[in-house]
């Protein structure tokens, strides 16, 4: 179960990087 949820949680980050870029790549830096 926990493993699934590692997985699915990967992908969904990866979205969230990607339209994240578009709007302002410094402050997912930051953020990070």
């Amino acid at each position: 179960m926990a493993k699934e949820k590692y997985e699915r949680t990967k992908p969904h980050v990866n979205i969230g990087t990607i339209g994240h870029v578009d709007h302002g790549k410094t402050t997912l830096t930051s953020a990070i």
